[in-house]
């Protein structure tokens, strides 16, 4: 090991530091690194994103940074692409802490890498996890600096690279001692966990919130000490006055440390076949599936079909549609949605189902030649089909090449004011009557605690204005790791060679990066997700079969050009329909008055938060008004959705041909509007934006207007390939609900998948002149079930009833045919009284003994039969008989039977909850609602029982 140190044995003594004075020469000369280096991402510690320490460094002259965060390399990929932006040289690395000791492993080569995410998955997955043997197993390419003293002794002749990490300070004195005694060389750190000594305050709440703790509870060994701020290398130099080999040595292993990972595609060979095995099997699959979805084929299919092909093969992208083929088949209903539905090679695999040339979807929003990552695929499964689905993933490619992707939680607004608060130790009520009235839509909290009427009267007195600053500093701050809701990302070797994996809640391993840090790192993510609608249709036509014999083939199904159905939708009669139910899709499917399969794609694409005023100018040109484009170009790529940027890659298409963007880089625009710590980056675009533009003659207004057009895509938006495949399953539902209403109110209903409450979709039922019968020991399966015009509830509707009681009901049933009675029902499911209880309230045994008999029922539950058990060998008497003759037991009154109706259900069913009320709405003068439409612009008094809701903050 190449480093700076003294050896000997001799009794070393504290040296004054004015007895040694260090050259102002020396100072100019020296160079210092900060090694360990903690970033927020050491969760609940360290206080500074990487950029804001990239740009902190940057300013103190320095060359190099590393970032080693506590047991992660969760920031990484923000960290290079930060050090990059300023100029940096980075050095990766991590602090292993367990419970005794701690270590910075720092990254020297490739090979250092590799073993630096093993030491971490390790460290998260293995419950004897020992950090000696792991740093002396994985060594290689890796430099260990560490402060314990029982470390130092263990490693020293095992490991290589192995230093004393040195802190100003007594402990620091001690430790250099020890090193120069045994013959270690030392090195220099601050453990930086705060950018300015008045950041420490802030590391403080992190460690109190982390042990849920208040602060005055607080152990002060649980903080880093208040000085490890990022100091400059001046007083880095000045504070190590009596050992300056330890700050040259800091610079010694940076410069040792040269690894710059080379992102490139990460993602296995499909079923071990070479590059051009594997493009060739894509391409027959993707021609026989041409002709399944065309029949012949066409010029123009050909030409679409060679042309990605040849894209797809020149990036090397043959694996990934075969990996999410082979996945797609393992259930007959999906929804391959995002910018992949516009793909024919996906369309043909099956892994999407809208036609891109029938309904012109644009490609390169998929694919273009200058696109630098991984084409990102999103299939949705029914959502009690998709952890199947995950499960099949993880064996057939091995849980060490498979991981789910996380997502970093991070403190929003409210809850970072509730956290501060309560670390602080204010009552619940206090802190409640604060974030309770807060809108959460606000830039800066004293000033919305301000303004807030609410409020006005309420004591801010200390430490509520200290509570409120740190709050605004806690924002965006990661505080842990969760699941994402679907992507999985496949390696083709162990995936811990490319980056650390820990486990999450259900078993599940996830990687410690998020979507964006994983896109960039080359890494491909296949996006895995649940979707209740598609549950609603496979149970709808699983019951269209059996009542109707009708068997319909899901991916060759296409009921777009359904003329009642497109009437439906136009009228905005949607309820329950996937994706356009909701209050503000249904009024605006009811304004624009059309139901076609184009006109769906862009009302699902322009109801989006900040499109408001584009809605209206929609509108009123969909109706033939005049209007002139605010850009002879804008109308030219805009002409179908009427001059209105309505999908994500019209942003694109508009910076191209507006501004003279390239592909990539109007890619990049559409997606950095969407993330708000690119702020920075999207103030270059605009500029770039501007200037483009004017070189092309467009007016300054004109620029400003169609900008502001483009700033409404921030926050979520949709692309048209995405859109249009949520409008094939809308179509789908839609055309459910118009030709088999009962089967498809009752499979939304038992998938609990709309956007409304059962009882909504109850009254819709009854609306739509279906029957709704109450659940049958007879006749309910689990689920609700649809037929003939009527729905029936299902046992799932029972409240409490448990899951056991409800398949014992089912399956004794189907073992031995209809239950004859009521006793016949208890002497074969043997049911616990509590489930039965529930049946009777229920109504389930009325059809079998009649609704006055409902009281008799629940007294023999009461008054179970009993037997009087007598001694072995004495003669049976007559008191060893069933007790079972109950006395006359009068039926339940009608208000007995709405509160138990109420109670197992949470809604009434046999009747309005208005007909309670009928004698005193027969005294008002009520305008039925079917006939609103006659009083516009008059007042009127109406009755109605709120079924459904949304709270909107004012």
């Amino acid at each position: 090991m190449m480093a700076k140190h003294s050896v000997g044995t001799q009794q070393l003594v504290p040296i004054r530091r004015d007895a040694l004075p260090l050259q102002d020469s020396c100072k100019e000369t020296m160079t210092f690194t900060h090694l360990n280096l903690h970033s927020y991402y050491s969760l609940l510690r360290g206080t500074a994103s990487p950029e804001q320490l990239c740009r902190a460094v940057k300013a103190m002259g320095m060359k190099s940074i590393a970032l080693t965060d506590t047991n992660g390399l969760y920031g990484m990929v923000l960290f290079l692409q930060a050090a990059k932006e300023y100029g940096l040289k980075p050095i990766i690395g991590a602090e292993l802490r367990t419970s005794r000791n701690r270590a910075v492993a720092l990254v020297k080569n490739h090979q250092g890498y590799k073993n630096l995410c093993q030491i971490l998955t390790n460290r998260h997955l293995k419950e004897d996890f020992y950090l000696c043997q792991a740093l002396q197993q994985y060594q290689e390419g890796l430099v260990i600096l560490t402060a314990s003293l029982a470390l130092l002794d263990k490693l020293q002749g095992k490991v290589e690279e192995l230093y004393a990490e040195v802190v100003a300070g007594k402990a620091g004195f001690e430790l250099l001692q020890f090193a120069k005694v045994r013959g270690i060389a030392p090195v220099a750190t601050n453990r930086v966990h705060f950018i300015e000594r008045k950041d420490f305050q802030l590391h403080r709440l992190l460690r109190a919130i982390d042990l849920n703790t208040t602060l005055t509870r607080l152990d002060e060994g649980e903080l880093e000490d208040p000085s490890s701020h990022l100091k400059t290398p001046q007083e880095m130099v000045s504070a190590f006055f009596f050992c300056p080999e330890a700050v040259e040595n800091s610079a010694e292993i940076a410069a040792k440390c040269i690894y710059q990972p080379d992102f490139g595609l990460v993602f296995p060979q499909y079923d071990g076949l070479t590059d051009d095995e594997t493009f060739e099997l894509l391409r027959q699959c993707a021609y026989r599936g041409a002709r399944r979805r065309y029949g012949a084929i066409s010029d123009v299919v050909r030409t679409r079909l060679e042309f990605e092909l040849k894209l797809i093969r020149s990036k090397g992208f043959s694996s990934i549609f075969l990996v999410v083929r082979d996945i797609v088949r393992r259930s007959p209903r999906t929804c391959g949605r995002g910018s992949a539905a516009a793909s024919i090679v996906s369309y043909c695999l099956e892994i999407t189902h809208v036609d891109p040339i029938r309904h012109n979807l644009y490609f390169e929003r998929f694919l273009n030649p200058g696109r630098q990552y991984p084409p990102d695929i999103d299939v949705d499964f029914a959502w009690d089909e998709r952890d199947d689905i995950l499960q099949y993933v993880f064996a057939t490619y091995g849980r060490h090449r498979s991981a789910m992707i996380s997502n970093h939680v991070t403190f929003q607004k409210k809850a970072a004011i509730h956290e501060a608060a309560k670390v602080y130790g204010l009552p619940e009520v206090e802190i409640m009557a604060v974030t309770g009235r807060l809108s959460g839509y606000y830039y800066d909290m004293v000033e919305e605690v301000q303004r807030q009427p609410s409020l006005r009267y309420h004591d801010f007195s200390p430490p509520w204005p200290e509570i409120l600053e740190l709050g605004e500093r806690l924002v965006g701050i990661p505080r842990n790791l969760s699941v994402h809701c679907g992507g999985v990302v496949l390696t083709p070797d162990a995936i811990s060679h490319h980056v650390p994996v820990q486990r999450a809640v259900k078993e599940v391993d996830i990687i410690h990066w998020e979507k964006d840090q994983a896109e960039d790192a080359g890494l491909v993510k296949i996006d895995l997700l649940g979707n209740r609608s598609l549950g609603v249709i496979r149970d709808a036509l699983e019951m269209i079969e059996v009542n109707h014999g009708i068997k319909i083939d899901y991916a060759q199904w296409n009921p777009i050009d359904d003329p009642e159905v497109q009437a439906m939708i136009a009228s905005g009669e949607t309820m329950g329909v996937f994706y356009v139910e909701s209050p503000a899709t249904r009024l605006l499917q009811k304004k624009a008055g059309v139901g076609d399969f184009e006109h769906l794609v862009i009302h699902s694409s322009i109801i989006r938060p900040a499109a408001n005023p584009y809605i209206h100018d929609y509108l009123k040109r969909l109706k033939g008004e005049p209007y002139e484009p605010l850009h002879p170009i804008i109308g030219d790529i805009l002409s179908e959705t009427f001059g209105i940027m309505v999908y994500q890659e019209d942003v694109s298409k508009v910076a191209v041909q507006m501004a003279g963007f390239d592909a990539s880089e109007g890619d990049e625009l559409r997606k950095i509007l969407s993330k708000k710590h690119k702020e920075k980056r999207l103030k270059d675009l605009q500029r770039k934006f501007v200037a483009g533009a004017l070189a092309r003659g467009v007016a300054k207004e004109s620029i400003r207007q169609i900008w502001e057009m483009i700033l409404s895509f921030s926050g979520y938006s949709f692309c048209k390939p995405h859109s249009a495949s949520f409008a094939l399953v809308s179509f789908k539902s839609a055309w459910l609900r118009c030709h088999y209403p009962a089967e498809f109110i009752a499979a939304v209903i038992s998938n609990q998948g709309g956007f409304y409450s059962t009882f909504a979709y109850i009254s819709e039922a009854k609306r739509l002149g279906q029957t709704v019968l109450l659940p049958g020991v007879n006749d309910s399966p689990v689920r609700y079930w649809g037929r003939a015009g009527k729905v029936r509830m299902g046992l799932q509707q029972i409240k409490g009833l448990t899951r056991k009681g409800m398949e014992a009901v089912v399956e004794c049933r189907l073992q031995g045919g209809p239950y004859l009675e009521y006793d016949d029902f208890m002497r074969r499911t043997e049911l616990d009284s509590a489930d039965v209880r529930l049946l009777i309230k229920a109504g389930a045994f009325d059809e079998l003994e009649g609704i006055d008999r409902r009281a008799e029922l629940m007294w023999r539950v009461e008054i179970k039969p009993q037997r009087v058990s007598m001694p072995v060998g004495q003669a049976v008497s007559l008191f060893d008989q069933e007790v079972t003759e109950p006395p006359a037991v009068p039926p339940y009154d009608r208000k007995t039977l709405i509160q138990q109706e109420l109670e197992v259900f949470g809604f009434l069913v046999t009747q309005h909850p208005l007909e309670l009320y009928q004698e005193r709405l027969q005294e008002l003068d009520l305008i039925p609602s079917n006939q609103m439409q006659e009083y516009i612009g008059k007042r009127v008094q109406m009755a109605g029982w709120l079924i459904t809701g949304k709270v909107v903050s004012t």
